[in-house]
Formats: C-alpha cells, sequence, structure tokens
C-alpha cells in the first residue's frame, strides 16, 4: 500500500480486482491516523476513538467474507512525548490511513467462503460453518 491509501478500502479493492471473495490478512505499516472501534454489546454498537500521529501499526489480522464484509482487529504502538513512554492502541480497526507504506498480506479461502450469520444467542453476525 501506498502513503495515502486507507488499509480496509484497498484489502477490498485488491479482492474485488482479482475476484476473492473470501480472505484472511495480515499486515504492518505505519499509519497518520487510525480509528478504532470497543464494542458495547448493550448498545449493539462500537465506541469510536480516534489517534493521529506517528502509529506503528505492530498487528493487523482479519478476515473478507463472502458478501465483502471485512473484520480487522490491528494493534498500534506510538511514543507518547509526555511520559517519554512508548504506549499501545488497539481493537477493532475501524479505518487506517497509510504515513508511508504498508505490507498486506492476503489469503484467499481455496474451495470454500466464509460467511457470517446473525447469532441471536449473542446478538452479533458470527462465521457459519453450516454445510448448505
Amino acid at each position: 500500500m501506498d502513503k495515502g491509501e486507507e488499509i480496509l478500502d484497498s484489502i477490498l479493492l485488491t479482492c474485488k480486482k482479482y475476484e476473492i471473495s473470501s480472505a484472511t490478512f495480515y499486515g504492518l505499516e505505519v499509519c497518520g491516523e487510525a480509528v478504532i472501534g470497543t464494542y458495547i454489546p448493550e448498545k449493539h454498537d462500537f465506541l469510536l476513538h480516534t489517534k493521529e500521529g506517528m502509529l506503528e501499526l505492530v498487528s493487523l489480522m482479519g478476515n473478507v467474507t463472502q458478501n465483502t464484509e471485512i473484520h480487522a482487529h490491528a494493534m498500534f504502538s506510538y511514543f507518547d512525548s509526555e511520559s517519554k513512554d512508548i504506549k499501545y492502541f488497539g481493537e477493532d480497526l475501524k479505518e487506517g490511513d497509510v504515513l508511508y507504506t504498508g505490507e498486506i498480506t492476503i489469503d484467499p479461502v481455496k474451495d470454500g467462503q466464509i460467511s457470517k450469520v446473525f447469532n441471536s444467542n449473542i446478538g452479533i453476525d458470527v462465521w457459519d460453518f453450516q454445510e448448505k
């Protein structure tokens, strides 16, 4: 990925370009801005947190499901100039803009699909392992 690209959009565009309907991915890069979400079960929604600056993406992993939905978790490190410590920022990645360059590996699912189904027991979509 190049400077200025948005991580999740770029992954989805690449999957569409190469007709990859289901995949897992992982990567490293440096971002200038990131938005992560903390899931609040009682609200069935995410509380969003935004951070700007030199954000080293030390871990990115996720998946793309057959209806081109993406689910990603990320962990960033950054230097806190007040405390002079390295701090961390991460959870569900909602948006991340590449500051310099990014290295993402996309592994297509071979001979199958990752699909999701709503699980009323827990209130979210989960992987569907039922045979069709």
